[in-house]
């Protein structure tokens, strides 16, 4: 079997938590200030690795949101060193190409355990790809804080050794479902890939839309295999007065919304999942992208107030030459609990690090961390963008919006 190898060696009140947030930020302020350093020199007493070992989908159906979350590892590695490593000794990163495949990425987690033996591991991308690689890596008894998987079935299972940093996918529309029953939307087309995260995705739509009095006028599951955008379309209902919901890969997202923009009937709002949130989303699509909404897990704004976001933002835009999208902030935000697991126990063992982080309570540069007792993520909330002349805003919750969100803008 051969890999792709990325080597780096030694070198209501759900949203007005943010108070909270703010009042756990204060006692790692100082532990942030100096973690981008521009020019810092390390010394490190003790000169073997800490092998970290990964698989990302760099090619494959997954490769925009895997390419986003191997640069916010990779400089995680990279900041981390600068500072001098962890237990003083140099971090070395591992990265290999599963090619969006879940056999490929089990075979790499396999030799990365049994052969080469790694001292720690980072996740891999897509809820698929993270139920097949955590039951290999739960019955090794390795850490596995996930930083791009959102399904809830990963939590299920009650598991101890894999703990979430996103917020679970049944809960990604709130925001956009309240925005729009609060604009006198009251229907909604919910459509779907067959896949376990936009399932969730989409049932936990279906959910929220019945607690906001929101009616469901079509669900529609497809397969990304046999399904065309313009039948969908002929099968959604769309009006001028209802929402439309699409939950897929990057993909079929934008094929989506290209038909959608040549279709003689726009809905009232669309709302799309992952997408919407990559810097160059606008510039991909043109057009098709105005108006779009998507649910984040985290925004490169810098006035969210989370210590070490500014300075992320910044050093991410030197290192890639491309803002952040959320999942190179997740990936990085994964690197610091990971690190405050080991700087707080002083060890490498696996078991040891499970039960610092199953208590932790923290606040990384994308926001809180704090998981149940399954390592499901109850600490951190979603927030809601939208493209708006080619610029992506954040339009809720309120206490972060950087715009007012726009309806019934989207024209052939």
């Amino acid at each position: 079997m051969h890999y792709a190898l990325a080597m780096i060696s030694p070198i209501t009140t759900r949203w007005a938590r943010v108070s909270l947030f703010l009042c756990l930020t204060i006692s790692l302020v100082l532990h942030n200030s100096s973690l981008f350093a521009e020019e810092q020199t390390a010394e490190f007493s003790d000169k073997r690795p800490i092998r970290i070992g990964a698989s990302l989908s760099l090619t494959g159906i997954y490769k925009e949101p895997s390419n986003m979350i191997k640069r916010g590892y990779e400089l995680w590695v990279q900041e981390t060193n600068r500072k001098g490593g962890l237990l003083g000794r140099p971090l070395e990163l591992q990265i290999l190409d599963d090619r969006s495949s879940v056999e490929e990425a089990r075979g790499i987690y396999h030799d990365l355990i049994e052969e080469q033996q790694v001292d720690l591991l980072l996740a891999p991308y897509g809820t698929p790809i993270t139920l097949a690689v955590s039951e290999i890596t739960e019955a090794a008894g390795y850490v596995l804080v996930s930083a791009g998987a959102a399904g809830t079935q990963i939590w299920r299972r009650e598991f101890k050794y894999i703990f979430g940093v996103y917020s679970t996918a049944d809960r990604l529309f709130i925001g956009f479902l309240d925005l729009i029953a609060r604009n006198r939307i009251d229907e909604i087309s919910i459509v779907h890939e067959n896949n376990p995260f936009n399932i969730e995705a989409a049932m936990g739509a279906v959910e929220w839309a019945k607690k906001l009095g929101i009616g469901i006028k079509q669900r529609i599951e497809f397969s990304p295999e046999t399904y065309t955008p313009e039948e969908i379309l002929r099968q959604a209902g769309l009006s001028d007065n209802a929402a439309l919901i699409f939950c897929s890969y990057p993909e079929e997202g934008y094929a989506f919304l290209q038909a959608l923009q040549e279709h003689l009937q726009q809905p009232a709002a669309v709302c799309m999942t992952i997408a919407p949130v990559h810097p160059l989303f606008a510039k991909r699509l043109q057009g098709a992208a105005e108006g779009v909404f998507g649910p984040s897990q985290w925004e490169p704004e810098e006035r969210i107030p989370y210590p070490g976001t500014r300075e992320f933002i910044s050093a991410f835009r030197r290192f890639a030459h491309v803002p952040p999208s959320y999942h190179a902030g997740a990936a990085f935000a994964a690197g610091q609990v990971l690190a405050r697991s080991i700087e707080a126990t002083a060890s490498l063992d696996n078991a040891v690090l499970r039960d610092a982080i199953a208590t932790m309570d923290t606040v990384t540069i994308i926001g809180r961390f704090k998981v149940d007792n399954f390592g499901r993520q109850i600490g951190h909330n979603p927030i809601l963008i939208q493209w708006q002349g080619g610029k992506k805003e954040i339009v809720y919750p309120s206490q972060l919006k950087t715009a007012e969100p726009q309806f019934n803008n989207r024209s052939r």
